[in-house]
């Protein structure tokens, strides 16, 4: 891996000296254009990423531009733009989100203090102003993250990081003790190991990554044990092409494909920390994926020069699970913090983020060799399902009734089946009494926004009830779907299918980015291998209900209901000619036992 990755190292090197602005005249002066929308941003994922891999090449004897006098210019003009991008309260902004951002610079100062040990160390005097400037910037950062904020859960442990090194570089106590502030509020993350966004293909690697650098500044070893929690999950979170699954997210990684890619630098780290056998399988497999170093606190090339002992890891990897069935989050108390909600007093609201009601929501899934199932609860989405190329992404409920996408609130495992059941409640709300009205009611003009709705009565609740069971079968699945009450309502049952594939049936009506399912069979073929459902219908001919959307890139199947209804889809799969990916029967057994 440290020959891929000084190879790598090189080639994004040279890309992004090629993107670097040179022109003095500009504003940009320094840094490095983002390859979509031409400008430089002094981000993580910006210029700082793109000096952090000339860095690591400059000060690596192993890379072709070692002490290369041009690279070394480049990087000093960009320390220069990270100076001049740099607000006055120590903050940078990304420019698409964020301005004078605590938790944005909080990433570029995990990044950057790692960029500034290495060139530290380095004893070249090209690279001194480089180094000073870097040292300068990281010192400005300080009143920002002894004061600033975040938006989302993550954002706390990549500050509560920067703080960790900031502390290092500057030996000021109040950053020990503002890393502890935000430790206090305790770590979200189940016994299972979800964290609390459920963003299998970001924000998971964020918090264990950014926890396992606070582990080591702030000599606290048991931030360690939610990232092994988490680690071990992630060995059941990746399909048979080796993506990640994020048919769950509540980022927005939700529903895109990654690869284990964000995991490789935390995982090898682990292994060898813990000398752990599956660490070491997600890491290679991980390393397999990798085109890029990575992102600014999250490169691998930083970590291996800082880290030499990784070059030598001798851990035998173990077999990552490919025959398992379990599920994550099925003993998790989640309706006993969701009752103690009403008692923080923040009345289920808060700002420029998610409150993630849908944490600890349970998830199963099981996997057969190149057959990949996904089942889940609190999510627009129901399952998903891979079957070697064939990719069935999405099975989702829409209706009129609240309106928009019904979340399956419990999710019941049984031997073969698995049941899924959502409520709805929508009511209506009586005056505010009088003794609760504002004074602006007895004025000439009485806003709405000035009465006090939480007060008000609420009269003639409805309900709404779905039930979903999915069934295996002798050739696949059956998916029964039911709605008793209310009478007369607008429902869509959605498939959404990969977009590589392509769609066959006689009751297939296209449109201009779906496909109305009528009647009869309709197969999804990609490659050799195909998926076939059987019963739809088509009761009104509405495209899509109100806060509903038809995915772009995809291939969607709209099979329009009317309450009540009681639906069932039979599921076919092809048989797979070839399967790679045989499980052990050994391992079978040993995951089957977690369903227990």
């Amino acid at each position: 891996m440290y020959e891929k990755l000084v190879a790598l190292n090189d080639y994004w090197t040279k890309e992004g000296a090629g993107r670097q602005v040179l022109d003095q005249g500009s504003r940009y002066y320094g840094g490095v254009a983002d390859a979509e929308n031409g400008i430089a941003w002094p981000s993580h994922g910006g210029s700082p990423m793109v000096m952090a891999l000339w860095a690591a090449a400059l000060i690596n004897k192993d890379s072709m531009l070692y002490h290369d006098e041009d690279l070394a210019g480049r990087l000093e003009l960009g320390t220069h733009f990270m100076l001049r991008s740099q607000h006055a309260d120590g903050t940078i902004s990304p420019g698409w989100t964020n301005m004078h951002s605590p938790p944005d610079t909080a990433f570029v100062v995990v990044g950057l203090a790692q960029v500034y040990e290495l060139l530290q160390a380095e004893e070249w005097e090209p690279l001194r102003k480089s180094t000073a400037n870097i040292k300068l910037f990281l010192e400005q950062t300080v009143p920002a993250l002894l004061t600033g904020g975040c938006h989302t859960p993550n954002h706390r442990w990549v500050l509560t990081a920067a703080l960790g090194y900031l502390h290092k570089l500057t030996g000021r106590a109040e950053l020990k003790e503002r890393a502890e502030a935000w430790l206090a509020e305790g770590l979200d993350c189940t016994e299972d190991g979800e964290w609390t966004e459920r963003s299998n293909g970001i924000y998971n690697a964020v918090s264990d990554v950014m926890l396992f650098h606070a582990a080591e500044l702030l000599d606290k070893p048991e931030l360690l044990e939610p990232v092994r929690r988490n680690l071990k999950m992630m060995a059941y979170m990746i399909h048979p092409n080796g993506e990640v699954v994020t048919d769950y997210s509540g980022r927005q990684d939700f529903g895109h494909s990654y690869t284990m890619e964000s995991y490789f630098l935390v995982s090898r780290l682990m292994a060898q920390k813990d000398q752990d056998p599956t660490f070491e399988a997600i890491a290679e497999l991980a390393g397999q994926a990798l085109e890029h170093p990575g992102w600014l606190p999250n490169n691998a090339m930083l970590g291996y020069l800082l880290r030499p002992e990784l070059r030598e890891i001798a851990i035998q990897p173990a077999e990552l699970p490919t025959k398992y069935r379990i599920v994550m989050n099925r003993n998790f108390p989640r309706e006993r913090y969701l009752s103690e909600m009403a008692a923080a007093g923040h009345g289920g609201k808060i700002y420029h983020s998610r409150m993630h009601p849908d944490f600890g929501a349970p998830v199963a899934r099981e996997r057969d060799g190149n057959t990949s199932l996904t089942v889940m609860a609190e999510t627009s989405s129901m399952f998903a399902l891979r079957h070697g190329d064939a990719r069935l992404l999405a099975v989702q409920i829409g209706s009129s009734f609240e309106p928009g996408y019904v979340k399956m609130n419990d999710l019941m495992v049984e031997e073969e089946s698995y049941r899924l059941t959502a409520v709805q409640s929508k009511g209506y709300y009586g005056p505010v009494a009088k003794e609760n009205l504002p004074l602006s009611a007895k004025s000439a003009i009485s806003p709405w926004y000035l009465l006090p709705h939480q007060l008000r009565e609420t009269t003639h609740l409805q309900y709404h009830h779905v039930e979903a069971e999915l069934r295996k079968t002798g050739h696949g699945w059956q998916l029964q779907v039911s709605c008793a009450e209310p009478d007369s309502m607008m429902t869509q049952i959605v498939f959404v299918f990969g977009g590589e594939g392509s769609l066959t049936g006689e009751g297939l009506t296209p449109l201009e980015d779906a496909h109305f399912w009528k009647h009869g069979n309709v197969r999804y073929a990609a490659g050799e291998d195909w998926i076939e459902v059987d019963g739809g219908a088509h009761e009104h001919f509405v495209k899509t209900l109100r806060n509903t959307a038809i995915p772009a890139g995809c291939q969607t199947l709209i099979v329009n209901l009317m309450t009540p209804y009681h639906k069932t889809f039979d599921i076919r799969l092809s048989p797979l000619k070839a399967d790679a990916e045989a499980a052990n029967p050994q391992s079978s057994t040993d995951h089957e036992e977690l369903m227990k």
